[in-house]
This record gives C-alpha cells, structure tokens and sequence, in this order.
C-alpha cells in the first residue's frame, strides 16, 4: 500500500503528477480541500473504494464507492477527515476493483 503525494495547485499552474494504483490499495492525506483524479485506462469499467471510519451514533458508515467508466476519469472529493481519517495514521484508506491500468493522484486546492 503507497501513500499518494498531495500535490497543490497553485496560480502559477499544476502539472499533476500520476502514480500507478497499487493493487493492494494506496493511502492519502484528508481535507476539506483534497481531492483524488483516478483515470482508468481499460477497457472496463472499475471502482474506486474509500474506507469510511466514521460512525453515527454508534454505528459505522458505509464506505464511499465511485465507478470509474471504460477509458474515463473521476474527479473524487474533497476527503473530509470526519469520514474517512484512519485513527491509527490519519489517511484515507483508497481500494481499486482493478489496478492494472489505473492512475491517480491526490490533489489539494
């Protein structure tokens, strides 16, 4: 499991830098300003899973799934820290049904 680099857009511009998905997961940073782009290049649709760890009155939330289409991308966020911080390092916890030819980046405006 990676850590994904945040990466800040800024005035000047960004030329995101994308990492392969890694088959066991990767992990990110949370905020209210953090975003993940996951772009698939196969031939298939796959999903992209965000571990929710919060809980509401006691019971846990379901986790945040979005399908990514055949040769398309997601834009996915903001990573509200609330929902989906893990409480033993802080991060996202973000699963892929298919990593092949998947790539992402974690983003921060």
């Amino acid at each position: 499991m990676a850590t994904l680099k945040t990466q800040t857009i800024a005035l000047s511009g960004l030329s995101p830098t994308y990492a392969s998905a890694t088959s066991g997961g990767d992990k990110c940073q949370v905020g209210d300003r953090v975003f993940l782009h996951v772009k698939n290049g196969s031939a298939s649709s796959m999903t992209v899973t965000l571990t929710a760890t919060a809980a509401v009155r006691g019971q846990s939330v379901t986790d945040l799934t979005v399908t990514v289409p055949a040769s398309g991308d997601r834009l996915i966020g903001p990573l509200p820290a609330d929902l989906l911080a893990s409480p033993t390092d802080g991060l996202c916890a973000i699963g892929y049904s298919a990593s092949a030819t998947v790539t992402v980046a974690a983003l921060r405006i």
